[in-house]
């Protein structure tokens, strides 16, 4: 019985078509775990301190599975991610290194014997610093076979345990890529020391079966992923292992029993491969932060308090919320939702990027909501149309569709300013980036306006700031 393992990449695609939150991220790498998969893949560190951040989080969380993170192709990459992982059970370094004549020059601009150095230096230097190193050569199905035979051998020797062929374009039938692995094989005999492994595009629905069709020709690792349609999920191949495991002679480490749960799980996070919405994640209704201030506080409690919910404010600002904090804390008591909504209303104001120009939403109990939404930008009109499961959820999902950004939205509130069937309706937003809360505010008779109003208020916050491009 030969054990084939299973390396999910649902978190290293994340941003192709859907998207997380960082609270998300934690999650599914916890869930995925818990399913036993053999290895679980992040996305590269591309933006900073953030992921460096999500990966010391899930590195001590993550018991059963390697923690593989890919590389760039420098040793200085390779120093920044090996320090960012080193803290998890299992480490794995992943180099992804272009094979193809057309993916070497498209991807990084170089010919094949720069490649060959680069791809020496990077293995060796990634080595050096952990004992698990996976190399995966981009589009191996096009290079050219000399080449693809030469760079193979120079990665095993400097140190990769594993090594994943890619056929990226997906224009094998299953027989035709045994047939290659098979070639390989023999071109390269020190693929025998070192475990095999294979990533299938699903450009013609047959992902699943090329992967499996290498097994017999020495293949002892499968790519899948939960969401993406463009490589095999990892249900359909569990259930290929679960049914035809023992005809096939093979077996895998996944814990069938909560399998299927833990895919709707999910599902339900990254709403499908094509579609999520801002509330996928859910808003808090109630602030992490458990405090009441009153009109005997002074600035400096006022300032702790804003602090601890997250805000990094300038003294004018902090002033600002603090002389609104004085006329409201003379009738009531001032908790953290109010401290939130005197951010919204008085602090960081900006500027804007973006301006509403119009909007049109369609909703029913019959029809599925949709909204369309006209912003201006540099005098330019911009448009977006999307449905959602509401038309607060389509409307802000137009708003995402034409800014080009997913924000995670950290709270949502709605209420009622005024009495009377003409009541003036409140919204407050609050988005998060980079960590950071952004909160904007909205008043409108018409309460979805006050809430695209809010919206877009957070988000110039963040096009002001962050420089958002």
């Amino acid at each position: 019985m030969i054990e084939i393992a299973v390396s999910d990449i649902t978190l290293r695609e994340e941003g192709k078509g859907y998207s997380l939150s960082f609270k998300e991220k934690i999650e599914i790498a916890k869930i995925l775990d818990k399913v036993n998969v053999d290895v679980i893949e992040t996305a590269p560190i591309t933006n900073g301190k953030t992921d460096v951040l999500y990966l010391h989080s899930i590195a001590p969380l993550i018991k059963n599975s390697i923690l593989s993170c890919p590389v760039g192709l420098d040793e200085k990459s390779v120093e920044e991610t090996f320090d960012a992982i080193k803290e998890a059970a299992k480490p794995r370094l992943h180099i992804m290194i272009p094979v193809s004549t057309v993916q070497m020059e498209y991807l990084v601009g170089k010919k094949p014997k720069v490649m060959l150095e680069i791809a020496e230096k990077v293995v060796r230097k990634a080595k050096s610093l952990c004992s698990d190193v996976e190399v995966s050569l981009i589009d191996a199905t096009r290079a050219e076979k000399e080449f693809l035979s030469q760079i193979m051998g120079k990665v095993i020797k400097c140190g990769a345990g594993t090594v994943t062929l890619c056929d990226s374009t997906g224009e094998m039938l299953p027989s035709e890529f045994k047939d290659f692995l098979s070639g390989i094989y023999e071109a390269v005999p020190e693929m025998k020391a070192v475990r095999v492994s294979v990533e299938c595009s699903d450009s013609l629905n047959m992902a699943a079966a090329c992967a499996l069709s290498c097994i017999d020709s020495g293949v002892t690792q499968i790519k899948t992923s939960v969401i993406s349609n463009e490589y095999p999920k990892l249900n359909a191949v569990a259930k290929v292992f679960r049914e035809k495991g023992d005809a096939l002679g093979v077996a895998t480490k996944i814990n069938m029993t909560v399998l299927d749960n833990s895919v709707k799980k999910i599902k339900l996070m990254t709403r499908g491969a094509n579609s999520y919405s801002p509330f996928d994640g859910g808003t808090t209704s109630e602030s992490d932060e458990n405090f009441v201030l009153s009109a005997t506080d002074d600035i400096a409690s006022v300032k702790l308090a804003v602090h601890k919910l997250g805000y990094e404010l300038s003294d004018e600002d902090n002033a600002k919320v603090y002389d609104e904090f004085l006329k409201i804390s003379k009738s009531k008591k001032v908790g953290a939702k109010e401290l939130d909504a005197i951010v919204a209303s008085v602090a960081m104001q900006v500027v804007p990027t973006y301006k509403l120009k119009s909007y049109v939403i369609n909703n029913g109990n019959i029809i599925t909501p949709t909204a369309h939404i006209e912003l201006e930008r540099d005098g330019e009109i911009l448009q977006g149309f999307c449905i959602g499961d509401g038309p607060v959820d389509a409307a802000f999902l137009a708003i995402e569709q034409i800014t080009g950004h997913h924000f995670e939205l950290d709270d949502f509130q709605i209420q009622s300013v005024t009495e009377g069937r003409g009541a003036m309706g409140s919204s407050i937003v609050k988005l998060r980036h980079n960590g950071k809360p952004y909160s904007g505010k909205g008043i409108s008779t018409d309460i979805i306006g006050a809430s695209i109003n809010a919206y877009i208020n957070a988000l110039n916050k963040i096009y002001f700031e962050e420089e958002v491009r």
